[in-house]
């Protein structure tokens, strides 16, 4: 069957693994075919290309912005590239080809930045649309190296691998990235061979204009719309686990095994994203089943997420949360039975571009958390000049995720198992459909509650 399968920059730095578990994981013969990998970059490319993802130390692209040479800072990545070839020799890399085929490539992209960086500087166009492009060239090396590199030693083992880069750097077409996207595989013969695809696809669009490092899942989303795959797949150096092992240990999380697109976008909101939520939308709504697999584990299942999927029994599928919230509380004695209060603050996130993952009311306040990195105190001003008091307190919040929890005494059991360890419920909440309940508590407990409702729910 075919398979279109994504393949993060972790697991993508461990190419052996790679192509001992994925590639050639029980299979032979025409089996090795009818499949399209798309790759991430080696892990820690984009990072220094762009900027560390966690930390935001800057990248190359920091230069750029702040009109800096940028020349010796992609020599230097030229040669930590090269320094990445080297590691794989061992595994049939002609490392020759390979060093050649990037001083070339980023020869070219040095070149496109170097005349951003003259427009830029004439001063007479927008800065955003210019850093935009170079944004965009950038991302595009780090994918581009690493499926070269694994197509260049899958050729070496005499598999029928092809190169589908989607980077356009020889290609001036106008294409949408959907265009892009069709014309590349608009000549593969799919069931005679194995494609490696970068995971960053060049557009008229721009696809980190809308999604940012959320791209190269966007460009396994859109091939899997286009070629409609019996099965997309995902590999990470992780199983999509019951609850986070590095805080409850390996031993007391399992795989999720099953659950659906809705639990999906549950996780995305609180930051546990199996998926970017913008990519698995046009999965879901196509009905391509989507698998999340372990690449260090081959021969598990791992976790099918389907449109339809409701577990048969009531049970608790994902414990998780996030730690860096910030809860807002807006209050005022003249909200009780005056219509548009609510309104009235959701126009001034609006206007203010802050999106909440949690809202609770009670008759004269509402309470709201948002991402600690969207807070802008320009909105708590606002907020102050049409209400009476409003509080601003960092929280966490921790969840409990399912498509069939509907049961008497989870709150009770969830409440009673956080008292236990003496945490407090600051706010908690719940919508109709009752596939995720959010506690909110002290971001010092974050940990703790994660064990407690962890064993609870065992």
């Amino acid at each position: 069957m075919l398979t279109v399968e994504k393949i993060g920059g972790t697991s993508m730095s461990a190419l052996q693994e790679v192509i001992d578990n994925i590639v050639y994981f029980d299979r032979s013969g025409d089996k090795l075919y009818n499949r399209v990998l798309v790759v991430s970059a080696f892990s820690g490319v984009t990072n220094m290309l762009l900027e560390d993802k966690k930390t935001g130390a800057p990248g190359v692209y920091h230069r750029i912005v702040k009109s800096e040479n940028f020349h010796d800072s992609l020599k230097e990545m030229v040669a930590k590239l090269k320094e990445i070839n080297r590691k794989y020799v061992g595994l049939g890399l002609d490392l020759a080809v390979a060093d050649s085929f990037i001083e070339q490539h980023v020869a070219k992209a040095q070149t496109y930045l170097e005349n951003l960086a003259n427009i830029l500087a004439s001063g007479y166009v927008s800065r955003e649309g210019i850093l935009q492009a170079a944004r965009e060239i950038l991302a595009s090396i780090g994918e581009t190296h690493s499926a070269f590199n694994l197509t260049n030693i899958l050729v070496k083992k005499g598999l029928n691998a092809k190169l589908v880069d989607l980077s356009g750097f020889d290609d001036q077409r106008p294409f949408t990235i959907d265009e892009r996207i069709k014309d590349a595989f608009s000549a593969i013969d799919l069931p005679a061979c194995i494609c490696i695809v970068t995971g960053y696809a060049k557009g008229t669009e721009g696809i980190m204009r809308e999604f940012d490092r959320g791209y190269s899942e966007v460009t396994f989303s859109k091939i899997a719309e286009i070629l409609r795959p019996q099965e997309a797949i995902i590999h990470k150096e992780y199983h999509l686990s019951t609850a986070d092992p590095a805080l409850v240990g390996v031993e007391n999380v399992k795989p999720v095994g099953y659950t659906n697109y809705d639990i999906a976008d549950q996780l995305a909101d609180v930051g546990m994203e199996a998926i970017h939520p913008k990519a698995s939308k046009p999965l879901e709504i196509n009905g391509i089943n989507l698998r999340i697999k372990n690449t260090f584990e081959p021969a598990h299942p791992g976790t099918l997420i389907t449109r339809e999927y409701v577990s048969d029994t009531k049970r608790v599928e994902v414990i998780t949360g996030m730690t860096k919230l910030i809860l807002i509380d807006v209050y005022d004695p003249l909200m009780v039975g005056n219509v548009g209060s609510d309104f009235q603050i959701m126009q001034l996130f609006h206007d203010h571009h802050i999106s909440y993952t949690f809202k609770t009311t009670s008759a004269n306040s509402i309470s709201i958390a948002i991402w600690e990195a969207d807070f802008k105190q320009e909105l708590i001003d606002d907020l102050k000049n049409a209400f009476e008091e409003v509080t601003v307190e960092p929280v966490a919040m921790v969840c409990l995720l399912g498509t069939n929890m509907d049961q008497p005494g989870l709150l009770a059991k969830s409440a009673a198992a956080l008292a236990a360890e003496n945490i407090n419920i600051v706010s908690a909440g719940f919508a109709l459909r009752k596939v995720n309940f959010q506690f909110l508590i002290a971001r010092e407990d974050f940990k703790g509650a994660i064990i407690a409702l962890n064993k609870a729910m065992g």
